[in-house]
């Protein structure tokens, strides 16, 4: 065995396998920051705990922000908060701001909010600024991108007004009936698109997101895109949260951050109201999108639900439920709901925050929603 190996195996196995290999200075520190965390006691094996020292969390932070790599870094926190309970990263300013923010440590971040002392609160708030602002540079320009190419394209005629011509499509369209000898273009049909009303909006989209616990990161995504659509003028948005309770959050979303803070993340489900909810603000059916955004695990009438999502479908309203808006493998869902509801013509399927932008564009060009999951190696209600 190499002695790259054998070090990997000693910093797997912790100080019990000493005689694998020997250690030096930076693999110590990382050993130790490891050994901290998982598992053992005061006798030098693996695990001596973290215990509530602020200063030891703090030295633990500093040396696994120098030792690992960010990906790293994030799941060890994670691992901090959920397996030993250190709750306490997220309620000091001091050792919040030493961790490495991400989506999951702002989900944390969000459940807590109620827990969170005064002193934290603005320490937590530019965390969970610094994640949105890094998804929404990652993110909001495709799904800008996305929806306006796909309404402009909805939009397109070829009985323009003179004034709504696009001229430079008309061209090429037209380049066949080119007469060289007159030097002439025929021009047989033109193009152009429908004028847009300054204050109408040209399609609706209502994003309704489970707030229960373990749609979190989903909860998160949720609230940057609602934000990034409800810039645009030419898609009205609404975005609703729910458990037990139906919230309706559209007024938040000139913020994303103050939105995440608003939400409740936890407790029962209760879908059936949520898309109740929905159902009352559809004014064009043809012209609306629903993306219900749950893992439905339903609490609610599941009856019910089933009947308002055959009653949305074939009215031509565009459903579509996402069982996760994440980067984070798998999802835990109701399997026989899902398959329920895709055969009704409400595609389920997980997503991820990158496939979202298309996904969506392709709902709002009324295509086939689930060929395109499929297409993407997304399966659908299964």
């Amino acid at each position: 065995m190499t002695d790259e190996r054998l070090r990997r195996w000693r910093l797997l196995l912790g100080p019990e396998a000493d005689q694998l290999s020997g250690l030096g200075e930076d693999d110590a520190r990382r050993d130790s920051a490891l050994t901290a965390l998982y598992g053992g006691d005061s006798d030098g094996k693996r695990g001596a705990g973290l215990g509530a020292s602020s200063p030891k969390l703090h030295r633990w932070l500093g040396d696994v922000r120098t030792y690992f790599p960010k990906s790293v870094v994030q799941v060890m926190q994670r691992d901090a908060v959920e397996r030993l309970g250190l709750t306490k990263l997220l309620l000091e300013p001091e050792l919040l701001s030493s961790v490495e923010p991400d989506v999951h440590l702002v989900g944390t971040l969000v459940s807590l909010s109620h827990a969170i002392p005064a002193r934290t609160r603005e320490t937590a708030r530019a965390v969970v600024r610094q994640v949105v602002e890094e998804i929404e540079r990652k993110l909001a320009d495709k799904l800008i991108a996305a929806v306006t190419g796909a309404i402009d394209r909805s939009r397109r005629t070829r009985r323009p007004r003179m004034s709504d011509v696009d001229w430079n499509a008309t061209i090429k369209a037209n380049l066949r009936h080119y007469q060289p000898d007159q030097r002439t273009l025929v021009v047989e049909s033109l193009i152009g698109s429908h004028r847009q009303s300054r204050s109408a909006a040209l399609r609706d989209v209502i994003l309704l997101v489970d707030q229960s616990g373990s749609m979190a990161e989903s909860v998160v995504y949720s609230a940057v895109f609602g934000a990034t659509l409800a810039s645009l003028r030419a898609v009205s948005t609404r975005l609703v949260v729910f458990d037990t309770e139906v919230v309706d959050m559209t007024e938040e979303l000139d913020d994303p951050v103050d939105l995440l803070f608003s939400t409740q993340l936890g407790g029962g489900t209760d879908i059936n109201r949520a898309v109740a909810y929905a159902q009352q603000h559809i004014r064009r059916p043809a012209d609306t999108v629903v993306v219900l955004i749950s893992d439905l695990y339903e609490g609610g009438v599941e009856v019910e639900l089933r009947r308002r999502v055959r009653e949305m479908v074939a009215s031509g309203v565009m459903v579509v439920v996402l069982l996760a808006l994440s980067d984070s493998g798998k999802p835990s869902y109701d399997h026989e709901l899902a398959a329920q509801l895709s055969a009704l013509g409400a595609p389920s399927f997980a997503c991820t925050p990158d496939a979202f932008p298309d996904l969506l564009a392709t709902a709002l060009r009324r295509e086939d929603v689930a060929a395109w999951a499929e297409q993407e190696g997304m399966a659908v209600g299964k």
